[in-house]
């Protein structure tokens, strides 16, 4: 079963590598979406693929990088969109 969450991320995720090591851990999960920086200071994703392979990818996101601070990770289940890859986004 192919399932889809959108994930806001609070906490130092800025300017340390996160978006690089959120696209590093959904491509190494054969997972698609994309990440992108917000004006707030968080960063937003969408991740899909297999429940398995997204429960760890939560679990990867919600310890964060070497250099980031994750203090809180929102996931909220939304409809597939079947994308073929993920993305870092501006």
């Amino acid at each position: 079963m192919v399932l889809r969450y959108h994930m806001l991320v609070s906490g130092l995720v800025q300017g340390v590598g996160f978006r690089y090591f959120v696209w590093q851990n959904a491509l190494r999960l054969h997972l698609t979406g994309w990440v992108k920086n917000l004006d707030s200071g968080d960063v937003e994703l969408e991740a899909e693929g297999p429940a398995d392979q997204l429960d760890t990818f939560i679990k990867q996101v919600e310890k964060g990088s070497r250099f980031s601070r994750v203090e809180f990770v929102k996931v909220d289940a939304i409809e597939p969109t079947h994308s073929h890859s993920f993305e870092i986004l501006n």
